[in-house]
């Protein structure tokens, strides 16, 4: 009895492995709902998630999720703060043109689903850029264009990346009832479990891009030499072009 409880409980066992997938979620997703409290951190907070969710992925499965999520928020801090910014703002001015085309009416009203059209563009965008942001070390403009690379690649993904996103956030927002429920399950796991259902999603599109495993822990995830990867990824886009 004592041997099948220790087998059941090692590591190597699947049970092992699922309990060590979700105290990585769990631990990840407590870090960044305290790390998104003075809310300009939210760009820096959800790249360093993304850190942790895909180096979990593509090593061994058995990490430190709170130190990880440390050194990934000191790597994209600066960068983060700045994206988000970015996006915020211009997700402002696309909201007060919606709010502004509406009170106007008449023609001018159709214009409303043009901004609509570009406010989910540029969610679907930030939705890529921080897992871009994660996995490779550039600069801004170059990891925003990465991003709408990667995006345009697989369109399939982007649609069910953007799903994952919306879908939960608007259950809760309708669902009055549970939101309690809601909100404990966001704090606890919500936004853990979602992003590293995007980087399942994304990681083999990455790895092509991506250093060889042959030494994890020299080249960690997010530690990406830029030259190397951007030569690969501007071939990618030339071959698609042609």
């Amino acid at each position: 009895m004592g041997r099948l409880i220790g087998g059941l409980l090692d590591n190597d066992s699947t049970f092992g492995r699922i309990m060590t997938r979700c105290g990585i979620i769990i631990g990840a997703n407590l870090m960044f709902v305290l790390c998104c409290l003075p809310v300009i951190t939210i760009g820096p907070g959800l790249a360093a998630l993304y850190y942790v969710m895909l180096k979990t992925l593509r090593g061994d499965g058995v990490l430190n999720p709170f130190k990880e999520f440390w050194h990934g928020l000191k790597m994209n801090f600066k960068q983060g703060v700045l994206c988000f910014l970015l996006f915020a703002g211009l997700a402002a001015i696309l909201v007060l043109d919606i709010r502004f085309c509406e009170y106007q009416g008449g023609v001018l009203s159709l214009f409303k689903y043009a901004c609509y059209a570009l406010l989910i563009l540029l969610g679907v965008l930030f939705i890529y850029l921080m897992p871009v942001m994660a996995a490779f070390e550039d600069t801004i403009p170059h990891l925003i264009r990465n991003a709408f690379f990667f995006a345009a690649r697989r369109p399939h993904k982007m649609i069910l990346a953007a799903l994952l996103y919306a879908v939960p956030a608007v259950v809760t927002v309708i669902d009055t009832h549970m939101r309690p429920l809601y909100g404990f399950l966001w704090t606890v796991c919500g936004f853990g479990l979602i992003t590293m259902m995007v980087s399942e999603l994304l990681i083999k599109d990455f790895e092509e891009f991506l250093p060889a495993e042959e030494a994890p822990d020299e080249i960690p995830a997010g530690d990406v030499p830029p030259k190397a990867s951007e030569r690969k990824i501007l071939k990618e886009m030339r071959r698609l072009d042609e």
